[in-house]
């Protein structure tokens, strides 16, 4: 059944190799899903009776192995001499409820241009596999009920396709009106409260409902001392964006699609990655009217929109040229353009002469992966070339990845030349007497190449 936007995965699997036990959670999956599917207004009770030794092995085999560590600081390595003891240790307190939801690690990472910064919580190997265990059955009941609106941290969707709705939308709407939305610190700010009555009603299985209380009120260490905050949820775990996507799904997305779609003159499409959201009006006054309503709507859930990052911006097509806007008289200095999810999104001419909506990497994401290279060159610019070469490849490869896509060329040529300038400067001060020559980087590139980034075709709009 899918209706109102509603998506059925159909699958579970995750893409790494399976074991006999993976196909025995997949069937177990298939069947929560189902049971959601058959009984959308039903609270399920009996969730986490699942959850056996097999769906902890396979939470954990789902589970990163290089990421940083928690309070106790065990790694991967050190959990995985001893899974299977661990594993059914884990099991037997989860089930009596005597599992202890140790505090996550707090770190702080650079925000935008890199004068702010983000706080993330990290928690003990041990908690996240346990994480998983219990998002994979929250997926399983909650992706029956997402809209298609909805794009971060589910199951075969991502920032590309959000981006490639985007795209589609604004071409097909000529642009017209976007309204570009910031919830205000929405992961620190999160109600514990509304965020229980709301689970409550699809989830009311005992040990899962503890499992997530625990986690609510864990606790955040930083610099030894602990804090216990009566709001938020701590962003680094996999069961915050999981709860995120729940939260918002109710005060986000059936509002809008549900009770204030109906209501509007003209179209309007919502779309979400996280707490990252856009909604593009083909008319301006549905768009001034959903702006007047939406900080309500938020401040009724305990949100509240940034004011000087929630803008409506004026996106209409320009016409022959860049002084008309597309259908009106009035004249524009220079059309609009918003960002999201990295990218900043504006008008531009193609090469036949067409206006089209152009993307490019947003100046402060470009900002801030340039001076991560720049301190990671710093910090290790007396190891081995070869190493830092090497290193250098992946960190460029992976920005390609996400920033690679059409009409993205000359920011990504910047980006990559940027690099060399900073990888020659950091080995120049190896040592007093250590300056490269550009011509000597140049013979070091011919050994050490750093490719040319290309682009790759943006994946089609679901």
């Amino acid at each position: 059944m899918e209706e109102r936007g509603h998506r059925n995965t159909g699958t579970f699997e995750g893409k790494m190799a399976e074991t006999s036990g993976s196909i025995t959670v997949s069937t177990k999956l298939e069947r929560i899903a189902k049971l959601a599917r058959e009984m959308p207004q039903v609270a399920l009770t009996t969730l986490a009776q699942h959850i056996d030794i097999d769906w902890l092995r396979e939470a954990y085999r789902r589970t990163r192995k290089d990421g940083a560590t928690g309070v106790d600081r065990q790694t991967a390595q050190d959990y995985a001499s001893n899974l299977e003891e661990n594993l059914r240790s884990l099991l037997e307190r989860v089930k009596s409820g005597s599992y202890v939801a140790p505090p996550v690690r707090r770190v702080h990472i650079p925000k935008g241009d890199g004068s702010q910064t983000r706080p993330i919580g990290i928690p003990t190997f041990e908690d996240k596999v346990l994480q998983r265990a219990v998002v994979m059955v929250l997926e399983a009941v909650y992706e029956q009920s997402f809209l298609d609106c909805s794009y971060g941290f589910r199951r075969g969707r991502s920032a590309h396709q959000a981006l490639a709705v985007v795209w589609d939308q604004t071409m097909t709407m000529a642009g017209k009106w976007v309204l570009e939305l910031d919830i205000r610190k929405f992961f620190e700010t999160l109600d514990h409260s509304n965020l229980r009555n709301i689970v409550r009603k699809r989830v009311r299985d005992g040990v899962l409902l503890r499992l997530i209380d625990k986690w609510l009120k864990a606790g955040v260490m930083e610099d030894g001392m602990i804090e216990y905050p009566e709001a938020g949820t701590p962003q680094g775990g996999c069961v915050s964006p999981s709860l995120a996507n729940i939260y918002l799904h109710e005060v986000l997305d059936e509002w809008f699609t549900l009770q204030v779609v109906p209501r509007l003159v003209g179209r309007a499409v919502l779309i979400r990655y996280a707490d990252d959201a856009v909604i593009i009006f083909e008319q301006e006054r549905d768009a001034r009217r959903v702006l007047d309503v939406l900080p309500k709507r938020l401040a009724k859930y305990g949100l509240t929109l940034h004011p000087e990052k929630t803008r409506l911006i004026d996106f209409r097509r320009p016409v022959k040229s860049v002084g008309r806007s597309f259908g009106s008289g009035k004249a524009l200095s220079r059309p609009g353009s918003f960002d999201l999810l990295g990218f900043t999104h504006y008008w531009a001419k193609s090469r036949k002469g067409y206006w089209v909506v152009a993307r490019k990497t947003a100046k402060d994401r470009f900002q801030r992966s340039l001076k991560r290279v720049a301190d990671w060159c710093r910090r290790h610019r007396h190891e081995p070339v070869r190493e830092q070469w090497a290193a250098l490849k992946r960190k460029l490869s992976g920005h390609v990845g996400y920033f690679g896509i059409i009409g993205n060329s000359r920011a990504l040529h910047n980006f990559w030349h940027l690099v060399i300038r900073v990888w020659r400067k950091w080995l120049s001060r190896r040592s007093q007497r250590a300056s490269l020559t550009w011509e000597s980087m140049h013979r070091m590139l011919e050994y050490y190449p750093l490719s040319h980034p290309r682009v790759r075709a943006a994946p089609v709009a679901q």
